[in-house]
């Protein structure tokens, strides 16, 4: 077989590597600086007390830390449609395979199992840039949407 599981594998961490990088760049950095400079202000306040003003730093992460919760989310819910996906090949393979698979069934059934789990991949990739595309759109709306926990 020309295209190897490992290569496949590669490829999903090699995509989502770099959408997960354009992302940051394109918001998550921002947001973490956001919440830098607003710390920073809080830090400046000389009449508060230490209590108020560790309030305010924590206030200055929760969009930040919204957003980070919301794209890992998405990225778990991703890989958990990718693994299920390889799962079920698996789960059909071994439904078919006989009790005592011949080394010729087992390399039959292999074959078999690699070929569903390379389709698997290419759906899972070619779903990739809408994904992204659908984080950035939720995130340029602001987290005030995004859950809290």
């Amino acid at each position: 077989m020309s295209v190897t599981i490992e290569q496949q594998r590669q490829r999903v961490e090699q995509e989502m590597t770099r959408n997960v990088d354009e992302l940051d760049k394109s918001f998550l950095r921002k947001a973490q600086a956001d919440m830098h400079f607003c710390a920073a202000r809080c830090c400046e306040d000389q009449t508060s007390s230490i209590d108020s003003v560790q309030g305010c730093v924590d206030r200055c992460s929760v969009p930040l830390n919204k957003a980070q919760r919301y794209v890992h989310s998405e990225l778990e819910g991703f890989q958990g449609r990718l693994q299920r996906c390889v799962m079920q090949c698996n789960d059909d393979i071994k439904n078919q395979m006989p009790p005592s698979p011949s080394e010729s069934e087992v390399t039959k059934y292999t074959a078999q199992f690699e070929r569903c789990a390379i389709k698997c991949v290419d759906k899972h990739v070619d779903l990739i840039p809408n994904l992204f595309k659908t984080m950035k759109t939720v995130l340029k709306k602001g987290t005030a949407n995004l859950p809290d926990a």
